[in-house]
C-alpha cells in the first residue's frame, strides 16, 4: 500500500483537478465574483489552511472526516464547491447518512472501500472500490462507506457541488434526538426495549 505521504501527494494533485467541480449546483447563483464580510479582504480570506493536519500526522483511531465548507471556510459562500476528507482505519465505517443539498464525488486516494446508496425505489447500489476510483452518490439520498480491510486504512476525498451539502445520520436522527420510543418501536416492527438499547449505544459518552 502507497505511505501516507505519497497518497497525500496523490490527494493535492485530486484537489487541483476537482476544484472546477460543480456537481448539480445547489447554491443560489450571485451577482458579484465572490462574497466578503464587509472589511478589506487578501488572499488570506480565500486559503484554508484545515487540512494541513493531514501532512505528516498520526493516523486517526477512528473513523474521522475533515471539512472544507462554508462553516468551516466562509470564502466558499455562494461558490457552490466543497470538500470533505474522509479517514477510515482499519474496520470501521461512515454510517448510512444523506446530503440534502448535494451529490457527493468520492474519489478512493488510498486503500479499498465498500460503498453502496439506496434510490427512491428502494434498490441497493454497491461497489468495491480500489484506490484510484471515483463514485457518485446522488443528491439526497442514503448511503454509506465501509472499510471492511481488517488491516490497513483508507483515505477518501469527497467534492460537493455545494457550499453547505448538509450532512442528515441515519442512526442519529432516529435513535438520538428524542423521537418517541413508540413511534421508533412501531415503525422498526420491534420493542420499546430494543430501541431504548440502540439509543443508549447512540448516547454521547461521558
Amino acid at each position: 500500500m502507497a505511505s501516507r505521504t505519497s497518497s497525500l501527494k496523490f490527494f493535492s494533485l485530486l484537489i487541483s483537478s476537482l476544484a472546477i467541480v460543480q456537481m448539480a449546483m445547489a447554491d443560489p447563483d450571485i451577482l458579484t465574483d465572490f462574497i466578503a464580510p464587509n472589511k478589506t479582504v487578501d488572499g488570506n480570506f480565500f486559503t484554508f489552511t484545515g487540512m494541513r493536519v493531514l501532512v505528516g500526522g498520526d493516523e486517526p483511531k477512528t473513523f474521522t472526516v475533515l471539512k472544507a465548507t462554508l462553516a468551516e471556510f466562509p470564502a466558499l459562500n455562494g461558490q457552490s464547491v466543497s470538500y470533505a476528507v474522509l479517514e477510515f482505519p482499519a474496520g470501521t465505517t461512515n454510517p448510512p447518512h444523506t446530503h440534502p443539498r448535494s451529490a457527493e464525488l468520492l474519489f478512493l486516494v488510498e486503500g479499498a472501500l465498500e460503498v453502496g446508496f439506496v434510490d427512491t425505489k428502494n434498490n441497493l447500489f454497491t461497489q468495491t472500490l480500489q484506490t484510484g476510483d471515483l463514485f457518485v452518490f446522488p443528491k439526497g439520498l442514503v448511503h454509506y462507506q465501509y472499510n471492511a480491510d481488517s488491516q490497513y486504512p483508507a483515505l477518501a476525498i469527497s467534492a460537493f457541488g455545494s457550499a453547505s451539502a448538509g450532512t442528515v445520520s441515519i442512526p442519529t436522527t432516529l435513535f438520538a434526538t428524542n423521537i418517541d420510543d413508540n413511534v421508533l418501536a412501531l415503525s422498526f416492527k420491534t420493542d420499546v426495549a430494543t430501541i431504548q438499547k440502540l439509543k443508549a449505544g447512540l448516547a454521547p459518552k461521558p
